[in-house]
């Protein structure tokens, strides 16, 4: 779980990959990122390659586990998708920071990570730092 995941697998379990994530969070005191997308997507495609970047994957390392969540096109997971983002104003990708108990701390219904292809490292890892947990 402490790896980044490189793709939204549509086989995945995102309920059982999130209650593994946050068992992990509660124990490490770190933050879950779940991360709503498709591998169709090319802002999803984009943000999958930022965080595997050498300026933004130790952060994410550092600080959360990440969770790839498959929405298809828009028919996969949405049950799963709809207790955490809403997915008409959000776009994906879409990302949601939990606390280590679980609590949401931030979703980006605002559509923010949507543009992704027009973002660069530093975008995202201010995003990260600011919902990071505090030490």
């Amino acid at each position: 779980m402490d790896t980044i995941p490189e793709d939204y697998n549509p086989a995945r379990d995102p309920a059982a990959d999130l209650k593994a994530a946050v068992a992990l969070a509660a124990s490490d005191h770190k933050e879950v990122l779940i991360d709503f997308g498709a591998d169709w997507c090319p802002d999803c495609r984009v943000l999958d390659k930022l965080f595997q970047s050498k300026e933004t994957k130790p952060l994410l390392q550092r600080d959360y586990h990440v969770v790839a969540v498959d929405v298809g096109q828009f028919d996969h997971n949405l049950d799963f998708a709809e207790k955490y983002v809403t997915l008409r104003t959000s776009g994906i990708p879409a990302l949601v920071v939990l606390a280590p108990d679980g609590k949401v701390l931030v979703a980006t219904n605002d559509g923010s990570f949507a543009n992704a292809r027009t973002m660069n490292s530093d975008q995202v890892n201010g995003f990260l730092t600011h919902w990071a947990p505090k030490s």
